[in-house]
């Protein structure tokens, strides 16, 4: 047999199958993977990208909530502020002139007017212009073009305020209307300076007064660092993405919870601090943004909280760039990593690892049910370390692994199949077809303990070999100038002899023309006194059913005006070699040895000796297990032919009967 990989059951021929297909699985996977952006059918195809990004968001959704960023103030333009002045979300200058000269009367670190302002809305202009030049903390937005530029602009910023104190509020959609990425920086034309994104600049200004300025990372002069931390711009295929357009400078955007809760960012509304509701403390040395938080304002996003199960599905503009924006401030700070990625060399390691693991478990568990646990177990695993590691800001492919070990673990066990089919044609065609169901039942059940490179591995048995031959047959030949009606008659009459020998037992090991040679106790491992003498005796008890069997032709053959004949049947236990004999491209399943000689020649001995239909011949080895279940008659040490010593020759009667006391003539001697 092969030796055994470790102690998992897997046999070193099976490696290479299993290595073979986990590398074409992983492959597929691949390339299935970095099919996404492709136009196939009239309609978009995004590989594998949509099942990641289900997982990414559900990831997000599992992790619990970070606690308010106390940095961090949200004002919100309500419903019940818009039903108060005149149901409309375009208040005037005058509105946000009050609200900053409040705002500023309490020392904030910066304040982000998330409000497009670039057409004068009276009454109150002058006033609002005037607050706008009154620092450098306060900063608007505006909106890019198509193409992104920040020499085209559709809604240009206030105009009172400087460049320095401008950013865009664009935002990253993924094909769902999800935002999962924040875009920091939008490259400019030729000789402009890059256009800040609305967060990053209320960011850059917070952190100004903790003397923390943005500079060149000294490992890569392109990336931006703040603090400790280097923000490197994503690439197409980072994370769960293929080909995803990253133009800009973009991040993937890691939100502090959902704003629903209030628990990540603290939120009051525009009435209340106008009427003065709100404490000095929630403002000063904090940074604030001002929005709409109305529905009927229409300023809402899909992110990945975003659930089929939850009524509100989206989050204010103002709050995803707060969520931007505490990032940014816990990065510059070392409070919360930036996410990370592999490289797609370690990524396709990392499949191919998943898919050699369910090509080992398919190999190891043939059991549907523990297979399956422990693919189960295995997914869990995995689903796991990806979570975990994404709780430590990290994103590894998920959907590809789990994908390659169910394909590799299937394709195993698929091969499995094929290969036990092929395997059990084999072994029937090894044994004729010719064994009794329970024994071609158990057979397959051992296969991996039979089964050699092909063959059945040759054995060492004690058996019991049984010849038949018909009396004559060569003198019944010679009547038939047609041989086809002989070969009819001589099916028919070897069909029955194998039913025989099947219901006791035996394997038809071959046909010898007009005779068989059925063993009794091979392949199966019987190695006790008492498997070995109930071989014995199923063996006699067949060749005496043999002759009723033959009676009963014979009555059928006279009446059809066929020849009648007579069988004589030599049986001897001994030891025996069984197996595959032949090569790969011709077996026959073989039994060799002394025993099988003796057995032969006790069937041709004395022909002339028929005193029954069927005469059954026995040694004195094979009487030896018989104990008393048989009547013998005692013929006596007789030479065989090729054999130097004389043997104990016992012809068979029948059954003994119940109540028969041994008779000289039924007498046996025991083992």
């Amino acid at each position: 047999m092969p030796k055994r990989f470790s102690k998992l059951g897997i046999r070193l021929t099976d490696l290479g199958i299993v290595a073979i297909t986990s590398v074409v699985v992983t492959g597929l996977i691949v390339g299935l993977r970095y099919l996404g952006g492709l136009q196939l059918l009239g309609g978009d195809f995004d590989g594998l990208q949509p099942l990641e990004l289900a997982a990414y968001d559900l990831f997000v959704q599992m992790r619990t909530p970070l606690t308010a960023d106390q940095r961090i103030l949200v004002i919100g333009i309500t419903e019940p502020d818009v039903q108060n002045r005149g149901s409309t979300c375009q208040f005037s200058d005058q509105v946000y002139a009050d609200l900053i000269q409040q705002l500023l009367a309490n020392k904030p670190r910066a304040i982000g007017l998330d409000i497009y302002r670039d057409q004068p809305v009276e009454p109150g202009h002058q006033a609002f212009v005037a607050q706008l030049k009154t620092s450098d903390r306060i900063f608007g937005i505006t909106k890019l073009k198509e193409g992104k530029s920040a020499s085209d602009q559709t809604i240009p910023p206030p105009p009172a305020l400087p460049a320095s104190q401008v950013g865009f509020n664009d935002v990253v959609v993924d094909r769902g209307g999800i935002i999962r990425r924040a875009l920091l920086f939008q490259q400019a034309e030729q000789g402009n300076h890059p256009l800040t994104s609305f967060a990053l600049q209320l960011a850059l200004r917070y952190l100004q007064d903790d003397k923390i300025e943005p500079t060149a990372s000294p490992t890569n002069p392109n990336n931006m660092q703040i603090g400790p931390a280097v923000f490197v711009p994503m690439q197409p295929n980072d994370g769960g993405y293929i080909k995803a357009d990253v133009r800009g400078y973009q991040i993937l955007l890691n939100y502090r919870g959902d704003n629903r809760s209030l628990r990540s960012i603290a939120q009051v509304s525009l009435g209340q601090v106008l009427s003065g509701k709100v404490e000095p403390a929630l403002i000063r040395d904090r940074m604030i943004l001002i929005g709409n938080v109305a529905e009927s304002c229409k300023d809402f996003f899909y992110t990945p909280y975003s659930s089929g199960l939850r009524d509100d599905q989206r989050m204010a503009g103002v709050m995803i760039h707060a969520q931007m924006a505490s990032q940014i401030l816990d990065a510059a700070t070392a409070k919360r990593s930036l996410f990370w990625f592999w490289s797609e060399p370690l990524e396709i390691v990392w499949i191919f690892l998943w898919a050699l693991s369910g090509g080992l478990l398919a190999s190891s568990f043939r059991h549907p049910l523990l297979l399956a646990a422990s693919e189960g177990i295995s997914l869990a695993a995995l689903i796991g370390i990806c979570y975990l590691t994404f709780l430590n800001s990290g994103w590894i492919p998920l959907v590809p692994p789990a994908l390659a070990l169910v394909a590799t673990g299937g394709s195993i066990v698929t091969y499995n199949a094929q290969q036990s089919h092929r395997q059990q044609q084999m072994v029937m065609r090894l044994l004729g077809q010719s064994t009794s169901p329970e024994i071609a039942e158990t057979l397959w059940q051992q296969r991996d303990q039979l089964l050699q490179d092909g063959k059945l591995a040759g054995q060492n048995r004690t058996a019991t070999l049984l010849f038949t031959d018909l009396r004559n047959f060569s003198t019944i030949s010679e009547r038939y100038d047609d041989p086809k009606p002989l070969l009819e008659w001589l099916n028919e009459y070897l069909e029955e002899i194998t039913q025989v020998v099947q219901s006791h037992h035996g394997v038809v090991n071959k046909f010898t023309g007009d005779g068989i040679m059925a063993v009794f106790g091979v392949p199966l491992l019987r190695t006790s006194p008492a498997e070995i003498a109930e071989d014995a005796q199923r063996a006699v008890a067949c060749a005496l059913a043999m002759g009723d069997r033959l009676q009963h032709l014979n009555q059928i053959w006279q009446q059809r005006g066929l020849q009648q004949v007579e069988m004589r049947a030599g049986i001897f236990t001994g030891p025996v070699v069984a197996g595959s004999l032949g090569g790969k491209s011709r077996l026959e399943y073989g039994v060799i040895g002394d025993s099988v000689n003796t057995a032969s020649r006790l069937e041709s001995l004395d022909k002339h000796r028929q005193p029954s239909p069927c005469r059954v011949l026995i040694a004195k080895e094979t009487l030896d297990y018989l104990g008393d279940q048989f009547e013998v008659e005692p013929w006596g040490p007789l030479e065989l032919k090729g054999k130097s010593k004389k043997i104990q020759v016992y012809r068979v009667i029948g059954a003994a009967k119940p109540d028969q006391t041994p008779s000289p003539k039924s007498a046996s001697v025991n083992p």
